[in-house]
């Protein structure tokens, strides 16, 4: 498990020790609400383990964003648009039902600590999340006040490169919005920034040779679920991740969660850290032998950004 710093220093860590607060009504929540952003296709009953266990063992008011797979649907509007096929899509009008309901959520997570309606609030953005957060950040500036911390797991932050082949931007240039015109991860006193990345399966180039240390499925120690291959074993399945890869940072043969190359899920300025054995979605996950972000032995390894 190692703890990224900053850009490109990396230092090994031990595992937290965090405090743990148990709470059964909100009078008893000791630290600021939380509110989960759900990634790309993903449902806010997906997260409903992890939202119980904030709340429970921590102490951390949580509210996950009202967000159902068919509400995805609605994305498929830009499709109308000439800019989608551009690939300079903007946000407006066509991600305004997600952010309305990232919105929503804020204002019952400020209800959540009734003894202080200013309070400040977390940000946790899983996949897409993280990104959209930004972006709302930068659509509802009003409400930054009361964010001071957006802490992002798996975000593929960075728009891929442009004219490389075999390359499509899925997102149809709306990263590469977000990238241009929203707040760059300054840290102030008010706002930080943390970017949580997975290193579970390394990818590989369609045809050819790669890396050795390609696959990975099953633990081989406590804290990892790495398993590594022999050089000159090359998987069918590296193969096909590396080319969902390529799509997101123009490389296939880098390590990832399976979804998100760690290399784009972090940020330049923010406090970026890399987690062994770590999947990308809480769909299909396993809490021992394919852990995602919000699985419990994970979740340790970041959660004390919530609760400083």
């Amino acid at each position: 498990m190692w703890k990224e710093m900053k850009v490109g220093l990396c230092v090994p860590v031990s595992p937290p020790k965090c405090s743990i607060a148990s709470s059964s009504s909100s009078s008893n929540y000791n630290y600021r609400p939380a509110v989960i952003l759900p990634g790309l296709g993903n449902n806010s009953s997906d997260y409903k383990k992890l939202e119980e266990t904030l709340k429970d063992k921590y102490g951390v008011a949580t509210v996950v964003a009202k967000v159902s797979r068919l509400d995805w649907l609605r994305n498929a509007s830009g499709l109308l648009d000439s800019n989608y096929w551009r690939g300079t899509l903007q946000p407006t009008p066509i991600l305004l039902w997600y952010l309305n309901r990232v919105h929503d959520a804020v204002q019952e997570a400020k209800q959540l600590s009734s003894s202080n309606p200013n309070t400040h609030i977390s940000f946790i953005g899983h996949s897409a999340g993280g990104w959209l957060a930004r972006l709302y950040i930068q659509q509802f500036h009003h409400s930054l006040s009361h964010i001071s911390l957006l802490l992002t797991l798996g975000t593929p932050h960075l728009p891929p490169p442009k004219g490389l082949p075999g390359v499509i931007d899925q997102t149809r240039g709306l990263l590469h919005y977000v990238h241009q015109n929203c707040p760059k991860p300054l840290h102030t006193p008010h706002l930080k920034y943390v970017c949580v990345a997975g290193r579970y399966i390394q990818g590989a180039p369609l045809f050819g040779k790669s890396n050795p240390n390609i696959d990975s499925s099953l633990p081989t120690r406590p804290d990892s679920a790495i398993i590594t291959s022999p050089p000159h074993k090359i998987t069918l399945r590296a193969r096909f991740v590396g080319q969902g890869y390529k799509q997101v940072c123009g490389k296939a043969d880098v390590w990832g969660d399976g979804i998100v190359p760690e290399v784009s899920a972090h940020l330049e300025g923010a406090i970026n850290i890399s987690l062994d054995g770590v999947y990308h979605s809480p769909v299909a996950s396993d809490d021992h032998f394919r852990p995602w972000y919000g699985s419990p032995a994970v979740l340790e390894q970041w959660v004390q950004h919530l609760l400083h």
